[in-house]
């Protein structure tokens, strides 16, 4: 029945903004004809995704406009309020006697003079919906807590006690200042990462060197030279593992220029004043020097 409620709050209601939003919310609850429906302030907040304020607002105004009205002799389940839209059930009473006997008979559009069918109490109470206690109508309300007086419900959920151990105990890290660990070196894998100054090459790495030619091209001498550049390079990284320093070597000599007479020795390191070799000049050995330093990487290889 809820979507004839709907039906009627689409195509006729003249609420706009948040107060439809709540008709909506309401006639969507409609169990049958009576347009009767019981809704929380919380829970018409939660459909509508409005403030407190506004679906207050929302309320009186429809009240206002006649389309809404608060039923307060009833109640709902957990005490909640219990509304009605009395145009709508004026609307659906009408179109239900006009189409008894021909139910494809033109229904004239609701109007303000439409009456509004009495209340079915005894109907009501399937829904969840009683009349408050003490009310000249409520002969037979069954009181579910098994006491005489029905007193409000009590949370007895103890609340939330942080247990929090004695001062200097041994379980308490919290009450001490620990410093942050990184957690990629915090476990047991943290002994087998290295710095590259203390990284070894490994058998597999001059393997590597020889079938593909590096070592050939750069010879012993310049191999030499190329690591001892790399190491210096690779002095202020953090610990690696030894497969991840294999790797960036490996990467850095295929890249390593061989020595020519030009480039006699691979010597050269950053802020370094190399030892001119016999027969150079000193222009030959700045001039060695300027190459070398233009073969170093800048960081973005």
């Amino acid at each position: 029945m809820s979507r004839d409620t709907r039906e009627w709050a689409w195509e006729y209601s003249a609420s706009r903004g948040n107060a439809r939003l709540v008709l909506l919310s309401i006639a969507d609850r409609i169990p049958d004809e009576q347009c009767v429906a019981w809704a929380s302030l919380t829970s018409l907040m939660k459909r509508t995704n409005a403030s407190r304020n506004a679906v207050r607002g929302a309320l009186a105004a429809l009240a206002e406009a006649g389309e809404l009205e608060a039923l307060d002799d009833l109640d709902g389940p957990q005490h909640s309020t219990v509304y009605r839209l009395p145009r709508a059930a004026a609307w659906l009473a009408k179109v239900a006697a006009a189409r008894k006997d021909d139910p494809e008979a033109y229904v004239e559009p609701p109007t303000g003079s439409d009456p509004v069918p009495e209340l079915d109490i005894e109907r009501l109470r399937k829904h969840g919906i009683w009349p408050k206690t003490g009310s000249e109508s409520d002969p037979h309300r069954q009181n579910l807590t098994g006491s005489e007086s029905a007193p409000p419900r009590r949370n007895l959920t103890p609340p939330r006690v942080r247990s929090r151990p004695l001062p200097g105990s041994d379980s308490d890290p919290q009450n001490r200042s620990e410093p942050k660990v990184n957690r990629r070196y915090s476990s047991s894998g943290a002994a087998d990462l290295t710095c590259a100054a203390d990284w070894l090459v490994d058998d597999a790495s001059l393997s590597w060197a020889q079938q593909q030619g590096h070592l050939a091209r750069l010879g012993e001498h310049g191999l030499e030279a190329a690591d001892a550049k790399w190491r210096h390079h690779r002095a202020d990284r953090s610990p690696r593992s030894a497969a991840a320093w294999a790797a960036d070597w490996r990467s850095w000599i295929a890249r390593e220029h061989s020595p020519t007479l030009h480039r006699p020795n691979l010597y050269a390191l950053p802020g370094g004043t190399p030892a001119p070799q016999a027969g150079m000049t000193r222009a030959d050995a700045h001039m060695a020097a300027l190459l070398a330093a233009v073969d170093e990487p800048t960081g973005t290889e």
